[in-house]
């Protein structure tokens, strides 16, 4: 396999990554996530055409070039899917903004001008190139159609809508870049945009090659050695644009993981919070079977990958649910029910954070037990996070002791709490 085989092949297995990344987004009705997932498809068919394999299943319909004509064509709908991705990413801006007002022309007229583009690249096939040349007569499409006028205008209309998109695109994400905070944001963005200017640089370097292929046919070795420059500029910009939009790809992927995780961690918590404390669960736990131990883990995987659009909106809610619970479980359980769980874990030979982990976690095992009394003043309580970034990891912490918690302790612990009310009412 030769060099540019391998780069084609490696550019193919690349978007088709990304399309399966993509899918997901694409498969809930997320318009961004459609339109990023349309575009790394039509690039990934556009690309595989150039391959041997993707010749050959075309070749047999008996069109000459046609894979060229549809590699061509799948390509002007990918940049045109790209397009309406890239403007609608920026559309929400200031109107008034110049890059938003370029940002709307163009996606004003993008579908209209792409669909123009490819109906008029199929008529310039069609009826002004001779289809009854072949490889046989040169590797190349330039070279078998050079000197014919219509390669001008079909080459002219590809490259001067390729050179178009690219600019837009190349100028959108290099002011992205330079307001983006997270470093792999700002690179990946970085590289998108030295993609698109190589991008404009390949329209340029085959414009200037074109005009006078099509005045007169050039020598075999000129050619190649045009096909081989203008071909490096194509893969080393679509190489860097793809591995620009890879990089945000995996950490948005690390991001969904990260949270994943922790829903994973804090399921059995918030499960069995949801289900003492009614009313707080905006979606009630799975229960299929009735909830049969042996259904657990079933329950759990519903649980942890269903109903919210991403895992970080999940965690979110089970966040938000789990405090909403733990403040409802304030107003029943005993006063002195966190004092006790306190003195719980340090007894155990806790210390600092740990016992105040292990203390929350035996509060909230314990205080599931006086879920069904009647509600009155809040209890006192104690716990850590002051925000969304800092609660994660505590309630990590909590919900881990919380696994590991006897169950006997924690009965003791809530039958010691109601003794001296039991005895201070006797007494009475």
């Amino acid at each position: 396999m030769s060099a540019p085989d391998v780069i084609v092949s490696l550019i193919v297995a690349l978007l088709l990554l990304q399309t399966a990344v993509r899918l997901p987004g694409a498969v809930r009705g997320r318009r961004r996530g459609r339109s990023l997932w349309g575009a790394f498809t039509a690039f990934a068919l556009s690309w595989w055409l150039r391959t041997d394999l993707g010749r050959a299943v075309i070749d047999p319909l008996g069109v000459n070039d046609l894979p060229t004509l549809l590699k061509h064509s799948l390509a002007i709908v990918g940049t045109c899917v790209l397009l309406t991705y890239v403007t609608g990413v920026y559309a929400d801006e200031d109107a008034t903004a110049r890059h938003i007002k370029i940002t709307a022309l163009v996606h004003r007229v993008a579908a209209r001008a792409s669909l123009a583009t490819v109906v008029c690249l199929a008529l310039v096939f069609f009826l002004a190139l001779d289809r009854t040349k072949t490889a046989a007569d040169s590797p190349y499409f330039m070279g078998r159609h050079a000197g014919e006028p219509g390669l001008a205008l079909y080459m002219g209309l590809l490259y001067l809508y390729t050179a178009g998109a690219a600019l837009v695109c190349g100028y959108q994400w290099g002011r992205a870049s330079r307001h983006a905070r997270r470093w792999p944001l700002r690179v990946g963005l970085t590289m998108m945009t030295a993609g698109m200017a190589l991008m404009v640089v390949y329209a340029a370097l085959r414009t200037a090659f074109l005009v006078p292929t099509a005045l007169h046919p050039l020598s075999a070795q000129a050619l190649a050695d045009q096909e081989h420059i203008t071909d490096t500029v194509l893969y080393g910009g679509f190489l860097l644009w793809l591995l620009g939009s890879v990089t945000p790809a995996v950490h948005a992927v690390q991001a969904r993981l990260r949270s994943t995780r922790a829903v994973i961690g804090l399921h059995p918590l918030w499960r069995d919070l949801v289900l003492a404390v009614d009313g707080i669960a905006l979606y009630q736990p799975s229960n299929l079977f009735n909830g049969h131990r042996a259904a657990g883990p079933l329950n759990a995987i519903r649980d942890v990958l269903s109903h919210d659009a991403t895992p970080q909106v999940r965690l979110g809610r089970y966040v938000t649910e789990i405090r909403d619970a733990t403040h409802e479980l304030r107003r029943r359980a005993p006063a002195d029910l966190y004092a006790r769980a306190v003195q719980l874990a340090k007894a155990e030979g806790r210390q600092g954070s740990d016992a105040d982990a292990t203390a929350e976690a035996y509060w909230l095992k314990a205080a599931l037990g006086a879920a069904d009394r009647p509600a009155g003043a809040p209890a006192a309580f104690h716990t850590a996070g002051d925000d969304f970034a800092t609660e994660i990891p505590w309630l990590l912490r909590v919900a881990e002791s919380y696994r590991t918690a006897s169950p006997a302790s924690t009965t003791r612990l809530l039958s010691s709490s109601e003794t001296p009310a039991l005895a201070h009412t006797t007494r009475i």
